[in-house]
């Protein structure tokens, strides 16, 4: 399979593709036309066209998925990549690794693929449920979970042989879901709501409601009482008892904040217009990036301090975090 290089604190290295050429006239002669260039461009794993919503990793693999059937692969922490032919057009939405080394990616056909620990070989699994599911996660016991509208969720503990499903039949899309451990779960959703299982999923409850019917765009927990959500506007809110109360963080943007991102020592967010912000003693500090029109919407940590970051038109970043990412997270 052909690869592609990763430019560290930079979009990644590529020409522009030309689908179609116009043969035109220069002081009455025709000219040249060489496509070798071109050629060589259209075979690489990265492509300007793809528009990246998820990334993961296990111990010796980094899985990036996108629109229409983007899936690739990465064994050497970002520094190359191998695209991974699926016979799909599906576009990718959703993306976890498992306890096992394994991997799950969610499509917006409600298709669940099942990846193995080396994320070349993928299963198909369709989800049983005729709601659209917007979300997919891993819990700690290996089982799978999908959620999405009507408040929907469905999970598999035999690895997509049986599904179960539940809804709190509320009119309302739940769009990040997160397992703390074997029992302990949130899912955050529509009209700023936020539900909890205490029991593994087997029952879900309100756990609380995020001020003025905030969307989340984003959401991740280090505790069942411990949380951050994201969205619109720049806005991130923290919870320190679980949902019941909410404040909002001082944030130096206004961008949209699509994914959080666990590092070493630190938590960050991303977000629209390449914005990057790291935790940094109860306040959101922006890390300089380039300044480019283009989201940025997933990754994971890299070693020696570095942030792999993936979004829209193939932009995949590596960056160095500050010094200060050691600062407290909460």
């Amino acid at each position: 399979m052909p690869t592609a290089p990763t430019c560290r604190n930079g979009i990644v290295c590529r020409a522009l593709v030309l689908s179609s050429f116009a043969s035109f006239l220069l002081t009455g002669c025709e000219a040249p036309l060489d496509l070798d260039a071109v050629r060589e461009q259209s075979q690489n794993a990265l492509k300007r066209t793809d528009f990246y919503q998820a990334m993961a990793r296990n111990e010796g693999v980094i899985v990036l998925a996108g629109n229409t059937g983007a899936l690739l692969h990465s064994e050497d922490n970002g520094e190359t990549w191998t695209r991974t032919p699926l016979p799909t057009n599906d576009s990718f939405i959703a993306l976890d690794a498992c306890p096992d080394g394994s991997f799950i990616a969610l499509t917006f056909s409600n298709i669940l693929w099942h990846g193995d620990a080396s994320a070349i070989n993928w299963t198909p699994y369709t989800l049983p449920s005729s709601e659209q599911m917007m979300t997919a996660t891993c819990s700690p016991d290996g089982s799978w979970w999908a959620a999405g509208s009507f408040t929907t969720l469905q999970n598999s503990s035999d690895q997509g042989s049986t599904w179960a499903e539940t809804s709190l039949n509320e009119d309302a899309i739940l769009t990040n879901i997160q397992f703390l451990n074997n029992f302990q779960g949130v899912a955050a959703g529509e009209y700023g709501m936020l539900l909890a299982t205490e029991d593994g999923g087997e029952n879900w409850d309100y756990a609380g409601y995020l001020p003025d019917e905030f969307y989340p765009h984003a959401a991740w927990f280090t505790s069942r009482q411990k949380g951050w959500i994201g969205g619109l506007n720049g806005f991130i809110y923290h919870t320190t008892d679980g949902g019941e109360s909410w404040t909002q963080q001082a944030s130096e943007t206004k961008a949209p904040i699509f994914g959080f991102v666990k590092g070493k020592a630190a938590l960050y967010a991303v977000g629209d217009n390449t914005t990057v912000l790291q935790l940094t003693q109860g306040e959101w500090v922006q890390i300089p990036t380039q300044n480019q029109p283009l989201y940025l919407r997933s990754g994971v940590a890299l070693p020696d301090n570095h942030l792999l970051l993936a979004g829209g038109r193939g932009l995949l970043l590596n960056i160095e975090t500050p010094e200060a990412a050691s600062a407290s997270t909460d």
